[in-house]
């Protein structure tokens, strides 16, 4: 049985870990980020415990625990119980979903690793949005893509945003980082990958036209505003467009992503 800790001081060392996170230098993609892997909700929490993260502590409110019982039978790590009011002061804003855990990093998955071993891959440049990578992490998990390689300028998908927005499934979908960008997408070529730069540049290959559904294939996606930069669309072997109305020039990038994971799973 799990041993479950009541907190009634807010000031209690022991939940550290989950103090003040709405600051900023919580983001472990800044400076003096600390770090940490932290999931929120019961769904989520339920998605950290099954992963390879180890976790170093459970928070939350006596209802969401024991919504957790079976999924923490078996965690050694602490589990800490508090009201609503201690919870809220020591977390630093009202948390709705009821729970959190706190986990350190898994060891990194190399490139090379991630690449050997897939037939379906995302490459990210420039996607800075916390919530577009966390949705595309999802996306991925549910269409099928074995993993997601990150380029240069994306955040830290491991931030508390991302994984809320993913639904944990950034907690599952390996991912990798290209120091040399776009240089390491030789590793794609060497690999017999197929390497197609989504873009709605009018010259483009149309999607319905490009089948994307035969051999290995790494969907290239640029960020926000300026999408792919011309370095990282020369770097692949097709430019490929989502056909759309007239008056629309674009699509969110984790809407994109998803419409282009479905054509290349052959589903």
């Amino acid at each position: 049985m799990v041993h479950i800790v009541e907190i009634s001081d807010v000031d209690d060392p022991r939940v550290d870990d989950f103090r003040d996170l709405s600051r900023a230098d919580r983001r472990p993609d800044r400076p003096g980020g600390r770090g940490l892997v932290i999931a929120e909700g019961v769904v989520v929490v339920e998605r950290l415990l099954a992963s390879p993260y180890p976790v170093r502590a459970l928070f939350g409110v006596r209802r969401r625990i024991e919504e957790l019982a079976e999924a923490t039978a078996s965690l050694d790590a602490p589990v800490y119980v508090a009201d609503t009011g201690v919870m809220a002061r020591v977390v630093g804003f009202h948390l709705n979903r009821g729970v959190l855990a706190v986990a350190d990093r898994a060891p990194a998955v190399t490139p090379a690793e991630l690449v050997g071993r897939s037939r379906r891959l995302a490459v990210l440049e420039g996607i800075g949005d916390h919530e577009n990578l966390g949705a595309l992490f999802r996306n991925a998990a549910a269409l099928g893509v074995d993993g997601l390689l990150l380029g240069a300028g994306c955040s830290d998908p491991l931030y508390r945003r991302s994984v809320r927005v993913s639904m944990g499934h950034v907690l599952r979908v390996p991912f990798a980082h290209l120091d040399s960008w776009p240089e390491d997408l030789k590793l794609l070529r060497d690999n017999d990958f197929r390497i197609v730069a989504l873009t709605p540049r009018v010259d483009a290959k149309s999607l319905r036209e490009a089948a994307l559904d035969q051999g290995p294939v790494a969907v290239l996606l640029g960020s926000e505003g300026p999408g792919l930069t011309e370095e990282a669309i020369a770097a692949a072997d097709l430019a490929v467009r989502i056909p759309m109305v007239s008056g629309v020039d674009s699509l969110n990038v984790a809407t994109a992503a998803a419409i282009t994971f479905h054509a290349i799973s052959g589903a």
